[in-house]
C-alpha cells in the first residue's frame, strides 16, 4: 500500500469511527474501495417514531457520503467543510434494509467542491442531495 493510499484509509477510518456513524453501524460498501460508497443497515438507532428511516439522518448521511467520496481529490492536510447541503426524501424505508449512499464529485475548484449524493434500497432510489463544500488548506 502506498503512502497516499494509507492516508486515504486512515482519513476514511476516522469517519467510520465518529461515534453516531458506529452507533448506526455505517460501514464501506466494499473496504477495497471507499468510492464505491457506505452502507447503512436500518436498524432501531435509525429510526424516527413512524418506525421508519428518520429523514434527518439521511440527509446527515448524504453529506458524509459526498465528504467520502472527496477524500480522495483532496491535497494532503486538506480538508473540507459543508457550507450548503439539501436533501430530498424520495420514499420511506423500512426496518431491516440496508441503505447504499454514494457521493458524486461534479467540480472540484480551488477552494469550493460540489458534489452529490444518493440513498439507494436495493437499486431503488430513497434520497437525494446536493452538497458544496469549503476546502480547507493547512495555514
Amino acid at each position: 500500500m502506498t503512502a497516499a493510499q494509507e492516508l486515504l484509509a486512515e482519513r476514511v477510518q476516522g469517519v467510520l469511527d465518529v461515534p453516531l456513524h458506529a452507533w448506526l453501524g455505517l460501514r464501506l460498501a466494499d473496504p477495497a474501495d471507499p468510492a464505491a460508497g457506505l452502507v447503512l443497515p436500518v436498524g432501531p438507532p435509525a429510526l424516527n417514531n413512524g418506525g421508519v428511516l428518520h429523514g434527518g439522518l439521511v440527509a446527515a448521511l448524504l453529506d458524509v457520503a459526498a465528504y467520502v467520496h472527496l477524500l480522495p481529490h483532496l491535497g494532503p492536510g486538506e480538508n473540507a467543510v459543508t457550507h450548503d447541503a439539501t436533501s430530498s426524501l424520495l420514499r420511506a424505508v423500512q426496518p431491516g434494509a440496508e441503505v447504499r449512499l454514494t457521493g458524486t464529485l461534479l467540480r472540484l475548484g480551488r477552494s469550493v467542491a460540489f458534489l452529490r449524493a444518493e440513498a439507494s434500497v436495493d437499486g431503488v432510489l430513497v434520497a437525494a442531495g446536493q452538497v458544496t463544500k469549503t476546502v480547507v488548506r493547512p495555514r
